[in-house]
């Protein structure tokens, strides 16, 4: 495997690396949080290790444009930072895994092959979401209703795919704004009601109700005949 090594210190680095080399891996060593960004937007790495303390730009930061830009790489913390708090930010951002230093190489073996194990699993599933006469492309990124294509921002984009991942299902507007903005914005602007209107405007038939539902002072969710 190709495996993105981003740790400012250069001993531990070091230490990944010849432990993971001893494997058969390929490793690149990031030694900031921007390098690091850089890396795993425009290289082909099967895996990242993820330090969060970085100098440049933190981890929590690296984890979420990497989601952000749909970077789907299956991402696993490396850091000493080990409170609930920090553990529960890191996976929901989107980290596949988090371990907190000191830890054992062996242990980092043992959760890289269950990382990995899941990512192919979902390789595996269909990469096409389907909602009535709606039909999500997740890997061209290409929605079409009732056969025509429609065309939408990638803010939009990405609500209509959290939506019709799970149909029926309610998102709370914070909810929303994790998983399509990252964890940094104010819950209470409405944003999330400003691009819910646009993409009604887009997804709904004509002198038809609109398939996303507006459950007030809840969230929204999409509701199909």
């Amino acid at each position: 495997m190709r495996i993105l090594i981003v740790e400012d210190e250069s001993r531990i680095a070091d230490f990944l690396q010849r432990g993971l080399r001893a494997e058969g891996h390929f490793c690149v060593i990031a030694g900031d949080g921007q390098e690091g960004l850089t890396l795993a937007l425009e290289g082909d790495f099967d895996l990242i290790l993820l330090d969060l303390m970085l100098p440049g730009l933190h981890g929590h930061e690296v984890c979420q444009q990497l989601r952000v830009n749909r970077i789907s790489t299956p991402l696993i913390i490396l850091t000493a930072m080990d409170s609930i708090e920090d553990i529960v930010v890191g996976l929901r951002l989107g980290a596949d895994d988090y371990m907190t230093k000191p830890f054992s190489f062996e242990e980092l073996l043992a959760r890289i092959e269950t990382v990995m194990r899941r990512s192919s699993t979902r390789q595996e599933e269909d990469p096409c979401l389907r909602a009535g006469a709606m039909e999500f492309n997740r890997e061209s990124l290409q929605v079409t209703l009732e056969g025509k294509p429609l065309h939408l921002t990638a803010k939009e984009l990405a609500i209509l795919e959290l939506l019709m991942s799970k149909p029926g299902t309610l998102f709370s507007r914070e909810r929303i704004l994790s998983n399509v903005w990252g964890l940094n914005m104010d819950p209470l602007t409405n944003i999330v009601d400003v691009y819910i209107g646009k993409l009604r405007k887009k997804v709904d038939l004509p002198d038809g109700p609109s398939i996303i539902e507006t459950v007030r002072g809840m969230g929204y969710r999409l509701n199909l005949p």
